[in-house]
């Protein structure tokens, strides 16, 4: 396993300025977000102009790009065009994993099923693997749910987010042990049941005991921090802060 951390981590920045925040904090492999409400990469900038956004993804100060996170705001089959034109960038650009948000609370089960197999099959024409990801809010936010779509999709994969089990639920409902062998991307920050994010070490996720739940299902990849701006923290000071421990505890 290795620390990664998220561009969406400074959505407010340019591409550019963000990478630069985040090698001055030393990180060193991102995840890049492709977002239609970002700063960064738009899913319409792939479609119109993939050379230009393949030279953004080839311009990180050495910094590894991990994966791409994936909003598209196009639906139908114009959602599947640009999805398409996403996994040719990755391909060209050496990236293996896509991170696709699942759909929200009420989207049918087999509507959610079948879009899922469609993007996976696409997906594996280019070389990459999908997964969902963790969402209050989104049907992927029960555990059961995922665990039921992940069985279904072969080949689908998990973004585990944790925070979004935890937050609005008991400490004890907060369960995810079993989905451990479906993860294939990790999101993390400090929560509690009241709050989605505060600061690390002011909330009840266990990093450590995560951490030890994915080497035992054989997981070897990134840890990615995503912590958003907050006036009420020291954004850079905690982005540090989170990493420094996650390094310190995959190295054990």
């Amino acid at each position: 396993m290795f620390v990664a951390a998220t561009t969406q981590c400074f959505p407010n920045r340019s591409l550019d300025s963000a990478i630069e925040k985040l090698a001055d904090l030393e990180f060193s492999h991102i995840e890049i977000g492709i977002h239609e409400d970002s700063e960064h990469i738009k899913p319409s900038e792939v479609v119109s102009d993939m050379a230009t956004c393949y030279d953004k993804i080839n311009s990180t100060r050495r910094l590894t790009v991990t994966g791409l996170s994936l909003d598209i705001a196009e639906e139908g089959e114009d959602y599947f065009k640009t999805f398409i034109k996403c996994c040719e960038l990755a391909k060209l650009s050496k990236i293996v994993t896509l991170t696709v948000p699942s759909g929200e609370h009420g989207t049918p089960f087999n509507e959610e099923v079948e879009r899922y197999k469609q993007l996976v099959k696409i997906a594996e024409q280019h070389g990459v693997r999908v997964a969902m990801r963790s969402k209050v809010g989104n049907i992927s936010a029960d555990p059961d749910t995922v665990s039921v779509i992940c069985g279904h999709v072969k080949g689908l994969g998990l973004s585990l987010d944790p925070s979004h089990y935890h937050f609005g639920h008991p400490p004890e409902v907060a369960t995810y042990e079993k989905l451990m062998e479906y993860v294939h991307n990790v999101y993390l920050r400090d929560s509690t049941p009241d709050n989605l994010q505060v600061r690390v070490g002011q909330g009840i996720i266990e990093y450590g005991k995560l951490i030890n739940l994915l080497r035992k299902s054989g997981y070897d990849r990134a840890l990615c921090v995503d912590i958003q701006p907050d006036p009420e923290l020291d954004h850079d000071g905690e982005l540090r802060k989170l990493r420094l421990l996650l390094e310190s505890l995959i190295m054990v």
